[in-house]
């Protein structure tokens, strides 16, 4: 898919202006107008803003903790080798936010993903987070968080923001990234494009599946983290991940080194 150029925002915004109401009433068949170009630059600005917040979201140092950093871009390299991967020239870059109480990670567009301390110390393997990691990086490279966006904030606001025109949203827009949520049927692709990228690696191409079986064997089905929005719940959506890697036939016996848990002893 080509890239459309940034200056065709200026024709975009202006039928937005009067248009933008009708497509976002469904999200999943609704006109995506901002390009991955676009999403790309959108990504930068939320980045920044991220960056700029750290009592909302206290960013690990890469420079201070760059074990760790490496070890996750292990993971995700791994991941982004797939062919099913889309958008190869995303950025793709994952940050670590220092919050243990949390369990979440989410994805800005263009292929900015953020996950949180919490989170990988509830998981059990590298298996496990690779599943997590790979889920989000379906939700960038479906277009799935733009499209979310668009529907949430409007084409017209985001196109803004990519132009220079709307700046003062950014922080706002950025406060909610961690509690953007996705419609059922994204989920459901998300969970299954996940398999499909690890089924290029050696991951168990069906290791999300794991974190819901978690889940359920704690009852925690209807607290889950908002990262995997339990709609639908977890026993369907190991159901969903078990007949997708059926049908793929790719491998689902775990990689599981036991370097996760010194990743773990490598946060703080």
């Amino acid at each position: 898919m080509k890239h459309n150029k940034l200056n065709s925002g200026f024709l975009l915004l202006a039928i937005l202006v009067g248009f933008s109401s009708l497509f976002i009433s469904c999200e999943e068949d609704s006109a995506l107008f901002i390009s991955p170009r676009q999403q790309v630059v959108l990504g930068q600005q939320l980045d920044s803003a991220i960056l700029a917040n750290p009592a909302e979201y206290p960013i690990l140092d890469p420079q201070q903790y760059d074990e760790a950093y490496d070890y996750l871009q292990n993971i995700l390299d791994r991941i982004l080798s797939s062919d099913n991967v889309r958008y190869e020239d995303f950025p793709w870059e994952l940050k670590i936010i220092q919050n243990d109480e949390v369990l979440n990670a989410f994805a800005a567009p263009g292929g900015y993903m953020y996950v949180y301390t919490g989170l990988i110390k509830y998981l059990e393997s590298e298996d496990d987070l690779a599943g997590v990691i790979g889920h989000e990086v379906a939700h960038a490279d479906l277009e799935h968080s733009a499209r979310m966006m668009e529907r949430n904030y409007g084409a017209q606001v985001l196109l803004g923001i990519v132009l220079g025109d709307n700046s003062a949203r950014v922080g706002e827009i950025a406060a909610g990234l961690a509690g953007l949520s996705f419609s059922r049927n994204f989920e459901t692709d998300a969970d299954e494009r996940s398999v499909e990228y690890l089924a290029d690696t050696p991951y168990n191409c069906a290791a999300t599946r794991s974190f819901f079986e978690k889940l359920a064997a704690a009852g925690q089905g209807s607290q889950g983290p908002e990262f995997l929005s339990t709609h639908p719940n977890p026993d369907n959506r190991v159901e969903n991940i078990t007949a997708k890697a059926t049908e793929l036939g790719c491998d689902t016996t775990p990689l599981n080194p036991a370097s996760y848990d010194d990743f773990k002893n490598m946060l703080p």
